[in-house]
């Protein structure tokens, strides 16, 4: 196994923090693509322990359409698609506060549904 998966994780755990200060300090932005980062680097752990392609937005939505299914979990894609919310925003800066939180809300989930799956 490769040190990938691992420091794909801790980036990931580290950009939930990150996005907790950013959402403190009312940086919507900051906040938004710390969450959505935080989302997409927990898939290219799970991905990447996998063998699965991880490299575009593309190979993101398909592994976790394949993680939802191997996890027998459909909500793992609706709380992927809410981190791209986050990554939407990041860009446009059309949402406020209490979106962006109750979003940032759905990517702690997602990543922690990842960090318990079980290690291919």
């Amino acid at each position: 196994m490769t040190t990938a998966p691992v420091t794909y994780r801790e980036a990931a755990h580290g950009l939930l923090a990150q996005a907790e200060a950013e959402l403190a300090d009312g940086d919507l932005r900051q906040a938004s693509e710390k969450g959505w980062g935080a989302a997409a680097q927990m898939v290219k752990a799970a991905a990447e322990q996998r063998g699965w392609r991880h490299d575009s937005h593309r190979h993101l939505f398909i592994a976790v359409q394949d993680l939802a299914g191997e996890s027998g979990d459909p909500e793992a894609d609706r709380l992927f698609a809410s981190a791209h919310y986050l990554h939407i925003n990041f860009y446009e800066n059309w949402l406020g506060a209490d979106v962006v939180r109750d979003h940032l809300t759905r990517a702690r989930q997602f990543v922690a549904r990842l960090d318990a799956l079980p290690d291919a």
